[in-house]
């Protein structure tokens, strides 16, 4: 008996086991997984309870919707739609949440004496019990229901049923078996930090793709997308029970054929990963590398970089922007939202070309709380600084390895919101008030660093360590604020311009005037903080060592 999962261990070491018994004992394994999980705490508990009453509600509702739709003349092409997106969730949700499911890791298995096929057919089971399952068989069954139309097309819609929710399953198994030693890694770890990102800029997807739709007439929209995807299984599966339901036999024949296809292939790609899993060497178990292979080498960018303590602290915050999941986390974020809010306004009609200062103010921010980021590691960056001239270039090389993603990044976005709008006359102001601006909140976030530095937790998803908070919200909105303030004069000359009877013509100088601006506030500020960063070393160091 395994004390873990209360599965006999006979059960599972038998070498002469047949599917027919592999099956029961695994779907017990998933089983007995989630019963001692939720007995770990009542927080657990409640937490579980919640997600699910909250899905099946979630669930219900959907299937009430898609059966009102029954009768509706655009009902197929939604019912298509929301069965592509819910395999495309399907598909992404092991990438994201690896450790939501103990069962998705082959690897606990590898060692059993088990066959990979019958292994597939256990496992598939075992991942029809679960809250993800129940939901997409609601939401399988109201697309059939809102579709079907005459005995024929509700025999094809339970067919088209398991096949879709068979599909799901097996394509969230075949990417998990095929990714699973990135899952495991601190990579897949990385990818679990940027969860949270992916979700939010997907809801912004959904919210203006379901606007567009509002503005544009409503579900007749959907018309030409449902007949793409209704050829793309699972969704085509949907799609069958709308062709029998028209009386097109052959097609909807076709659109199942091609469901039970991708079924077979994702089976036998995910017994392929299994095979290769249990019968292949991982990292662990393999020499290490010779030395010399490894020796870190100064190639591509980094080997443009230039010499001395600049580059060296440039490279230092690239490689903290590459390899630490919380900045990377941070950067990502910064600059997917950068995007989104200027260039879906512009798509909305309600956009403005100086929405386009959104992507250099949210990129700024990342040089606030520059020393957090090292955390307790500062002390050895500490003890390389002995004067304020220390403490300056400090400074001045994690500007310029911010400057190197923000700098064309700003202007991107700028050209691209200015292409949307159609506003060309107004790029270079535009174009100014951006590096004015990020000029601003460097000089800002340069002295902010050494005011108000607060410590960055290395484990869960906090940003701020306990008892800190109010450093954080001084030094981020406050020097929000102070940068505001120090871009004054430039927006005050922008308005000028603008007003003004013949200042249009002139306005082309906003963009040398606020470059310029933009690196004198910046020298400015990296000047100011150096003294205050070189005489207060020790209280950084126990303000970001916190926690």
């Amino acid at each position: 008996m395994s004390a873990k999962t209360g599965v006999p261990a006979a059960s599972i070491t038998n070498t002469g086991v047949t599917a027919m018994s592999i099956t029961p004992v695994v779907v017990r394994l998933k089983l007995s997984l989630l019963r001692n999980g939720l007995r770990q705490s009542a927080g657990r508990r409640a937490a579980y309870v919640a997600s699910a009453v909250f899905v099946l509600l979630f669930a219900a509702l959907q299937l009430l919707g898609l059966i009102a739709l029954r009768g509706n003349a655009h009902a197929t092409a939604l019912a298509v739609l929301l069965v592509a997106l819910l395999a495309l969730g399907w598909t992404v949700m092991p990438l994201l949440f690896p450790g939501g499911d103990e069962t998705l890791d082959p690897t606990r298995l590898v060692m059993l004496p088990l066959q990979p096929r019958p292994l597939v057919r256990a496992l598939l089971t075992a991942s029809l019990v679960g809250i993800g399952p129940l939901f997409t068989l609601c939401l399988l069954v109201g697309s059939v229901i809102a579709v079907a139309h005459g005995a024929a097309a509700y025999v094809t819609g339970v067919v088209a049923v398991v096949l879709g929710l068979l599909v799901c399953v097996a394509l969230a198994r075949a990417v998990a078996a095929a990714n699973i030693r990135l899952l495991t890694s601190r990579r897949g770890r990385d990818l679990a930090v940027l969860s949270g990102l992916v979700i939010a800029v997907g809801a912004q997807v959904v919210n203006f793709g379901a606007q567009r739709l509002n503005s544009a007439g409503g579900l007749a929209e959907l018309d030409a997308l449902g007949d793409v995807l209704s050829w793309l299984p699972p969704a085509s599966a949907i799609g069958a029970v709308h062709s029998v339901s028209e009386g097109s036999y052959g097609i909807g024949l076709t659109q199942l054929a091609l469901s039970a296809a991708a079924l077979a292939g994702l089976l036998a790609l995910w017994s392929h990963h299994l095979t290769r899993l249990m019968t292949s060497p991982d990292g662990s178990t393999l020499q290490a590398a010779e030395p010399a292979a490894r020796e870190r080498r100064s190639s591509g960018l980094i080997g443009l970089l230039p010499a001395g303590r600049t580059g060296t602290v440039m490279e230092r915050s690239l490689r903290y922007v590459w390899r630490d999941p919380k900045t990377k986390a941070a950067w990502v974020t910064s600059l997917a939202i950068g995007l989104i809010v200027p260039v879906f306004n512009a798509l909305q009609g309600t956009g403005s070309i100086y929405f386009a200062c959104f992507a250099a103010g949210m990129l700024g921010i990342q040089m606030y709380n520059q020393f957090g980021q090292d955390t307790s590691a500062f002390w050895m960056v500490a003890m390389t600084i002995s004067s304020t001239r220390d403490a300056y270039v400090e400074l001045r090389g994690r500007a310029l390895a911010l400057l190197l993603i923000t700098l064309p990044y700003a202007a991107l976005v700028t050209v691209l919101t200015t292409a949307l709008l159609g506003d060309w006359p107004r790029l270079p102001e535009a174009l100014g008030l951006s590096f004015a601006l990020l000029g601003a909140m460097l000089a800002t976030g340069a002295w902010t660093s050494a005011r108000f530095p607060y410590s960055i937790p290395q484990e869960g998803y906090k940003n701020v360590a306990p008892g800190q908070a109010g450093l954080a919200w001084i030094a981020i909105f406050g020097g929000m604020v102070a940068a505001a303030l120090l871009c004054a004069p430039v927006i005050a000359l922008t308005i000028w311009l603008n007003v003004s009877a013949d200042g249009n013509e002139w306005t082309w100088l906003l963009l040398p005037v606020g470059a310029a601006y933009g690196v004198l506030i910046t020298m400015a500020g990296l000047r100011m903080a150096a003294p205050r960063t070189a005489g207060r070393l020790p209280e950084i160091l126990a303000a970001v060592s916190k926690g």
